[in-house]
Parts: C-alpha cells; sequence; structure tokens
C-alpha cells in the first residue's frame, strides 16, 4: 500500500519544519566568543587643581594579560578624558594627544605618571581637591570597560602617597 501523496508532502512539512527549529535552538557546542580579558589597574591618583583650572592629570599603572589598546576614558567631573603623553624632543618638554589610544601589549604594565603618560581631565566641572576621590572609567579596545576611584593627591604631588 503506497502512501497518499498528500500525506507525504504533509510529512515532509514536518520534518522541514522541526530542521528547522532544531537549527534555531543553541547548540552545546557551538563556539562562543570568550569574553574579553579584564585590565588591571595599579595605584590609580590624580592630583589636586587650583579652583580655575578646567584641566586635571590622573595616572595609573595598567596591565592586561592580552594585547589590548586604551581608546579613552569619561568622568562625571570632566567634559571629556584625554590620553597624553610628555616626551622630550632635545630640551624642550612636548606634550601630545594620543589619539588613536595607546596600545597595552600583553602582561607588560604600562605606567602613567607625571612627565610621561597620563589621563587629562578637561572642562573640568569641579576643582581636584586633594583628599577627594574621583571617578574614571576607562575604555578599551576589546576589555571590558574599566571603573576607577582615584584618591587626589596635593597640587605638585610627585606620586599617590604624597603628603600635604
Amino acid at each position: 500500500m503506497n502512501p497518499s501523496p498528500l500525506s507525504f508532502a504533509t510529512s515532509r512539512r514536518a520534518a522541514l519544519l522541526a530542521l528547522c527549529l532544531i537549527a534555531l535552538v543553541p547548540h552545546p557546542l557551538t563556539a562562543q566568543p570568550a569574553p574579553a580579558a579584564p585590565v588591571r589597574a595599579d595605584q590609580p591618583w590624580a592630583r589636586a587643581t587650583a579652583p580655575s583650572q578646567s584641566v586635571g592629570g590622573a595616572y595609573v599603572t595598567l596591565t592586561s594579560p592580552v594585547s589590548d589598546r586604551l581608546l579613552g576614558g569619561s568622568s562625571p567631573v570632566a567634559g571629556r578624558v584625554e590620553l597624553h603623553e610628555m616626551r622630550m624632543d632635545g630640551a624642550i618638554m612636548r606634550m601630545r594627544e594620543l589619539g588613536e589610544g595607546l596600545p597595552l601589549p600583553a602582561n607588560t604594565p604600562v605606567a602613567f605618571a607625571p612627565g610621561g603618560y597620563h589621563l587629562m581631565l578637561v572642562d573640568l566641572k569641579q576643582p581636584l581637591v586633594a583628599g577627594q576621590t574621583v571617578q574614571v572609567t576607562l575604555r578599551f579596545q576589546n576589555a571590558p570597560p574599566l571603573d576607577l576611584v582615584l584618591p587626589i593627591a596635593p597640587v605638585g604631588a610627585p606620586g599617590p602617597h604624597a603628603h600635604k
């Protein structure tokens, strides 16, 4: 006995529908992208500013477990956060913005310190006051954003543990 053409078409549609539904269900062996590794921040700090100063400097040492790139940041107390580098050009100290970001080689600490790389908090909405803290969020090419709370050292402090 042969199946009727109608029942064959119906069972074929049902099989096709079942295959489509199976394709939509995530398979446990399907490769999922690995989450980006977080960047570690050591000794974050900022320098206090004068009441009328519109920019401030912030510093930190960043270490990424994989090669990445620091792209920039933000802060509730600044219009924008820029990446800058200071370096000697002959006998003249020059500062420039790192518009393309800063590479973070795998497992290699990259220090932001006075006279070198630094975060420039531009268009400050309020002064940075010694003894208080400032929040900064850093953005990376691959790693998740990094929220930091930076203690504020006195004006001219050489490092995070300077006292008045």
